[in-house]
């Protein structure tokens, strides 16, 4: 059997063999537990679940200095970035206990018996029940937020889906431990066994969405995984939904009168943006649009100084290092390539992109002790290219993650348009306006919302505040659904329409009977509010 290491992404050394690899016997194992539990888990009710999320959140608080030691040891995120993850993952456990109290989310639905121009209508009742077991894939960048406690996690427990988790390479520690904390949490409650379970290694990832228990994948990664697993899911007998968060490069827009009315700050706060943990969030924004002119210029520089003094940041992983390393190497041969032969597209940092992965040997590149070379711990140095926007190359228009970003300048209304004409969807597009500005804040924001899910104004697009608002979502290759994965509305991912027709009151479920009024339903076509 194959151990699963947990590294320290610090010094690249193996501290500790967590586990071993799942193998498929287990898997089946797991998953067939997991079906089991579906049907007494949505019997809990939604006031049970809620409870049980409330424990959920509770538990994790009850552990969060060992769950926050091991995190930061797995990541390097540091203790202060993990508290507030966990903070915000124990917030929207709550959360959804809220969506169930509130009952909205059912979309309950009857229609009475009775003559309409069609003809006869028999009775008819309509709610969301759970889709079923649910593989939930954790995220390197997000191992309290995104990982086995979560979003996913959250939304598929409050929807009465039980969860098997493929716990991230980067965090195994960290993902085993929060798996047993909430495990125990659960069975403390009055959740059935099987109410979550979890595997590790690559093969039982791909063996679980093979699973025929599982019936949705939640997955927030790169698009090349994400492909992986709907090949996957094509071959299934019975294909089943997949949520997949992959890949986003976030434009944000200076307008002149923004350039104009604050450059300097404008430029500080972007920096801070794309180099916030060390550039690793999905909603980093990626691509800067700068009007040309002096104002476009100190913006510009106002970029350059801020990153300037910044150190070499720790990544993830060193798959992450590797891919950094080789994205803006990318970005740097773009220029050697121009047509015009003088390069518009130049670093304005200089020296390599990565120390500790790859390049010449010395004391950045030494093995750390227990480390192998695959496993060198990687520091990506805070990078800035600039380009025109009527040239840009199409290097720049995708996602190189890291702290990486590239700022490309537009001369006239038309030039930007075309530049934004050809860009990839997003997460997020922002618009930065002088005070009072709409009329071409306006026009960006009808040629933005095609091509996003969230439209930010003089802000930031990295913090996905939880709230029942919330879409973090967006067209492909950001997502490939319609559904968020942060706020109220990601329990709809994991539900399915269900009506019935002619039941009679005491096989229906409480919340379709005609005595309910404790949740919002809409009854022969008006909508009513609960008492």
């Amino acid at each position: 059997m194959t151990g699963v290491p947990s590294i320290d992404p610090r010094s690249g050394a193996t501290v500790e063999i967590v586990t071993e690899e799942t193998t498929a016997e287990q898997v089946d194992a797991i998953c067939s537990a997991a079906l089991t539990a579906a049907g007494p888990l949505e019997d809990l009710g939604r006031d049970g679940r809620a409870a049980l999320l409330d424990d959920l959140a509770a538990a994790l608080e009850s552990h969060r200095d060992r769950i926050v030691e091991i995190a930061d040891r797995e990541t390097a995120l540091g203790t202060a970035r993990l508290n507030g993850e966990l903070s915000r993952t124990c917030y929207q456990l709550r959360l959804f206990g809220d969506v169930l109290r509130d009952g909205g989310y059912l979309e309950a639905t009857i229609d009475r018996p009775g003559d309409t121009p069609m003809g006869p209508r028999p009775d008819l009742r309509r709610m969301l029940v759970p889709i079923g077991p649910v593989a939930v894939f954790g995220a390197s960048n997000f191992p309290l937020a995104f990982s086995v406690p979560g979003g996913d996690t959250a939304s598929a427990i409050a929807a009465g889906s039980p969860v098997v988790l493929k716990a991230h390479h980067s965090h195994p520690a960290t993902s085993q431990l929060c798996y047993e904390i909430l495990a125990e949490a659960a069975r403390k409650a009055g959740a059935p066994d099987g109410t979550f379970g979890i595997v590790h290694g690559l093969q039982a990832g791909a063996d679980l969405v093979a699973h025929p228990a599982i019936r949705a994948v939640g997955f927030t990664g790169s698009v090349t995984g994400g492909r992986a697993l709907l090949a996957i899911i094509e071959q299934r007998p019975e294909p089943i939904p997949f949520y997949g968060e992959l890949s986003s490069l976030n434009p944000v827009v200076i307008t002149p009168g923004a350039a104009a009315d604050r450059a300097e700050k404008i430029g500080a706060e972007f920096a801070a943006s794309f180099t916030l943990g060390a550039g690793q969030f999905c909603t980093k924004p990626g691509l800067l649009f700068v009007p040309a002119g002096a104002d476009g210029d100190r913006l510009v520089t106002a970029v350059q100084q801020a990153i300037a003094g910044l150190d070499p940041m720790v990544m993830l992983n060193s798959g992450i290092a590797a891919a950094y390393q080789r994205g803006t190497s990318t970005l740097a041969a773009a220029g050697e390539l121009s047509a015009a032969g003088a390069s518009p597209f130049a670093a304005e940092t200089g020296g390599s992109a990565l120390t500790g992965v790859g390049g010449d040997s010395g004391p950045e590149t030494a093995s750390a002790p227990g480390a192998t070379a695959e496993e060198q711990p990687g520091r990506a140095t805070p990078l800035l290219f600039t380009a025109s926007a009527a040239a840009l190359p199409p290097e720049a228009t995708e996602e190189c993650f890291g702290p990486v970003a590239v700022v490309a300048r537009w001369a006239d209304e038309a030039e930007l348009f075309t530049a934004l004409d050809g860009l990839p969807s997003s997460l997020t597009a922002t618009v930065h306006r002088a005070p009072g500005e709409t009329e071409l804040p306006g026009e960006l924001g009808r040629r933005l919302r095609s091509r996003t899910g969230r439209l930010v104004y003089d802000g930031y697009p990295t913090g996905v505040a939880v709230a029942w608002a919330q879409h973090h979502g967006g067209p492909w290759p950001a997502t490939n659904t319609q559904h968020t994965s942060v706020g109220a509305t990601a329990i709809r991912r994991f539900l399915r329409p269900m009506t019935w027709q002619n039941a009679p009151a005491d096989l229906l479920p409480p919340e379709l009977r005609d005595e309910y009024d404790s949740v919002p339903r809409r009854i022969d076509g008006v909508l009513r509010t609960k008492l």
